[in-house]
């Protein structure tokens, strides 16, 4: 456990920035290669890149002890909840722990939607995303190998803002959602400097790292985000390393008090990703590509994705490992937000 982790990822990528503040956070050993994720992948001798290449990439041993690349920031945090015993992510609190898995899946799979809209739909922020992003793989292009990147990468990103539900008929929800949610999240950090108490959690870090690009890079979204929330403005350059933050178990806040702290971010949940997700679950049990559903009073469309059918799968396999008394404490407080209905075949 002493050798450095490599991650391969991007400076616009939000789940490198995640993964790389919690390897800053956990004093887990790290180096980090940053642009032409592919090519650097593909020159590794004896590791096979992943399938599709993902933002981050990490190389971690598999059982044989030999290094394999991996992606999926979920699963890579609760391997190395079981590899390092120190500062830990995940609350003991196994009902506490199970309402940061959702929050932060959340942040992954909904949030996100927020920054994808936001750096591709308006204009000031296409012309920045176009003109930086492709620097970000070579500082150095020549101009004019630059001008036919930015074009082909703005016109690839632009279309396929339908894949994540963003055009003119959605935008709306999407940008009024934001906005509730930084509202919210500015209410949570004026009790708290986390999610779940004085200390970050997985949940923490996934808001945070959408948040790198919301705030930090795309300026549409970030004039919204210095308007409605200073708190999280302030949040973000401090998550970025909290390398030095002293930490204990008696950080965490209870479940008791993480159920007044998030109800508005969990009432927001409820409205907007409950309905998506099981819009996708049913449109792929039924083998159909695209999904509709009301959302906020209004009509979305958009690509199925077996992935975040897995995620809803594995929320309530957390769910389902837990105690009766735990089960009925977060049947409660979901039923309360809005939020039930995604623990699947049960009496809501």
């Amino acid at each position: 456990m002493n050798k450095k982790i490599k991650v391969f990822g991007a400076p616009a990528s939000p789940y490198t920035q995640k993964m790389v503040s919690i390897l800053r956070y956990r004093h887990i050993a790290y180096e980090v290669f940053m642009g032409d994720v592919p090519g650097r992948l593909s020159r590794l001798d004896g590791i096979e890149p992943p399938k599709p290449i993902l933002l981050p990439t990490l190389l971690l041993e598999d059982e044989s002890g030999k290094l394999k690349a991996t992606t999926d920031t979920t699963p890579i945090i609760r391997r190395f909840e079981n590899e390092y015993p120190d500062r830990k992510l995940l609350p003991e609190d196994p009902a506490l722990s199970f309402i940061n898995y959702l929050l932060e899946d959340f942040g992954d799979e909904w949030v996100t939607k927020y920054m994808f809209h936001y750096r591709w739909h308006f204009e000031d922020d296409i012309e920045k995303a176009g003109t930086v992003l492709p620097l970000m793989h070579d500082v150095s292009l020549e101009d004019e190998s630059h001008l036919e990147f930015k074009k082909y990468f703005s016109e690839l990103q632009t279309s396929r803002l339908w894949v994540v539900g963003s055009n003119n008929k959605t935008a709306p929800i999407i940008e009024e959602s934001y906005k509730r949610f930084l509202h919210q999240l500015e209410t949570c950090l004026s009790i708290n400097p986390f999610l779940f108490g004085k200390r970050p959690s997985s949940s923490d870090y996934a808001i945070y790292g959408q948040l790198t690009q919301l705030i930090g890079f795309d300026p549409t979204s970030s004039a919204i985000a210095h308007k409605i929330s200073p708190r999280a403005i302030s949040w973000i350059d401090q998550m970025e390393d909290l390398s030095g933050l002293d930490v204990n178990e008696n950080d965490w806040t209870t479940f008791d008090q993480a159920e007044t702290n998030l109800s508005n971010i969990f009432e927001e949940i409820g409205k907007v990703y409950i309905p998506a997700l099981l819009a996708n679950l049913n449109a792929i049990n039924q083998k159909e590509k695209t999904w509709t559903a009301l959302i906020d009073g209004a009509e979305w469309n958009q690509k199925s994705f077996p992935y975040q059918a897995k995620c809803l799968q594995w929320i309530n396999n957390e769910f389902e490992v837990l105690s009766n008394d735990d089960q009925k404490d977060i049947l409660n407080f979901l039923r309360n937000t809005g939020c039930s209905d995604l623990i699947l075949g049960r009496k809501k």
